[in-house]
C-alpha cells in the first residue's frame, strides 16, 4: 500500500456501512472516499463491498480484508503511542460486546466519566445475549459470561460475578421470606423458569451443597427466554429468581426486589474479556479493559478477590 489513508477510509466505510456518513466522520468529501475504496478494490483486485442506494455491506473478500486491515491500523497506532503515558487522552473507536443487562446497568452509566475524560474516545457498544463473531463482525473486545468454549479466541478472566437470589416484596408478602431450602417446598415457592431454547429440561434451583452445587426442581408458572424478560418476571413477581448482583443491584436499591436467602447464593459466574488476537490490541482496547475491570470490581464475589 502506498499510504494507509485508503485502509483507514475503507476501514470508516465498512463500520459505519456508509460513504457519507464516513465521509463526514474523516472530514473528508463523499467523493474522495468512493474513488478511494475504488482504487483500493483494483488494487487488491477484489470486490470489497457491495453497495446499494441504501447501504454499505462488505463481501466476503472484504470481510476478510478488513479484519486484516484492523490489525495492520491498530499496529500503527500502538506504534505512534508506544511511548504515550497514561495521562494522555485516548481517540478513536471502540467496538465491545456483552450481555445486554450488563451494559445497561452497569456499563452505560459509568461511561459518562470516561467519555469525560477521554472526548476523543468513540465508543461502540453492542448489548447482545446471542455469540458474536469477534473477527468477522470487527469487534475489538467482548464480555463473556461462563465458560469461554472457543480455543481460538483469547480469555483474560476478570473475576467472578456474584449471583444471588431476589423476589418482588408482593411475591414475598403473598409466600413468606424462605430461610432454608425447605421453606421452597414447605412454603410452596414458585420460580420463574429460564431457557435459552424453548422444551428444554427445566435448571431447577441453585443451591450450595456441599463442596459443589445442587439443583432443586420447583414449580413455576411462567417460562422466557431471555434475562431481561427474566428479570422483569421477578420485579412482576410472579416467582423468585436467581441473577448476577451487578444486573439486579439498582432494583434492590429502590426496593423493587429483597435479595434472600443471602448464606445460600447460586455459584458465581465466571466473566472474561475476550479477543480474537493477543496482539494487535490498541493503546485505547486496553485502556477500555482496564477500566471496565475496574467498575466490575465491586460486584464481583468476596472470595475470588
Amino acid at each position: 500500500m502506498k499510504n494507509l489513508e485508503a485502509l483507514t477510509i475503507f476501514a470508516r466505510v465498512a463500520e459505519m456501512k456508509s460513504f457519507t456518513r464516513a465521509a463526514d466522520s474523516l472530514g473528508i468529501q463523499k467523493g474522495r472516499a468512493s474513488l478511494v475504496v475504488r482504487e483500493l478494490e483494483k488494487e487488491t483486485g477484489a470486490t470489497l463491498l457491495h453497495r446499494t442506494t441504501r447501504t454499505v455491506l462488505l463481501t466476503e473478500d472484504g470481510r476478510a480484508f478488513y479484519a486484516r486491515a484492523r490489525d495492520l491500523l491498530s499496529e500503527v497506532e500502538e506504534l505512534q503511542s508506544m511511548f504515550a503515558h497514561d495521562g494522555i487522552a485516548l481517540r478513536g473507536r471502540i467496538r465491545v460486546d456483552m450481555p445486554a443487562v450488563l451494559a445497561q446497568s452497569v456499563v452505560i452509566p459509568a461511561l459518562p466519566q470516561l467519555l469525560e475524560a477521554h472526548p476523543e474516545l468513540e465508543i461502540e457498544l453492542s448489548g447482545n445475549d446471542r455469540r458474536v463473531d469477534l473477527v468477522h463482525e470487527g469487534f475489538d473486545c467482548v464480555i463473556r459470561l461462563g465458560p469461554i468454549v472457543d480455543e481460538t479466541l483469547i480469555a483474560r478472566p476478570l473475576g467472578k460475578l456474584r449471583m444471588i437470589n431476589a423476589a418482588s416484596p408482593g411475591y414475598l408478602a403473598r409466600f413468606g421470606v424462605p430461610q432454608t431450602i425447605d421453606d421452597l417446598r414447605n412454603q410452596g415457592h414458585q420460580i420463574v423458569h429460564y431457557q435459552r431454547s424453548f422444551g428444554a429440561k427445566p435448571e431447577g434451583w441453585e443451591y450450595p451443597a456441599g463442596d459443589g452445587y445442587k439443583m432443586l426442581l420447583l414449580p413455576g408458572a411462567i417460562t422466557v427466554n431471555s434475562v431481561p424478560a427474566y428479570h422483569e418476571a421477578g420485579l412482576a413477581g410472579l416467582g423468585l429468581i436467581q441473577g448476577g448482583y451487578a444486573t439486579l443491584a439498582p432494583f434492590i436499591e429502590r426496593g423493587a426486589l429483597v435479595e434472600v436467602l443471602s448464606d445460600l447464593r447460586p455459584e458465581p459466574l465466571s466473566a472474561s474479556f475476550v479477543v480474537a488476537h493477543r496482539r494487535n490490541l490498541s493503546r485505547r482496547v486496553r485502556a477500555f479493559m482496564q477500566w471496565t475491570e475496574e467498575i466490575l470490581k465491586p460486584y464481583f464475589d468476596s472470595s475470588d478477590s
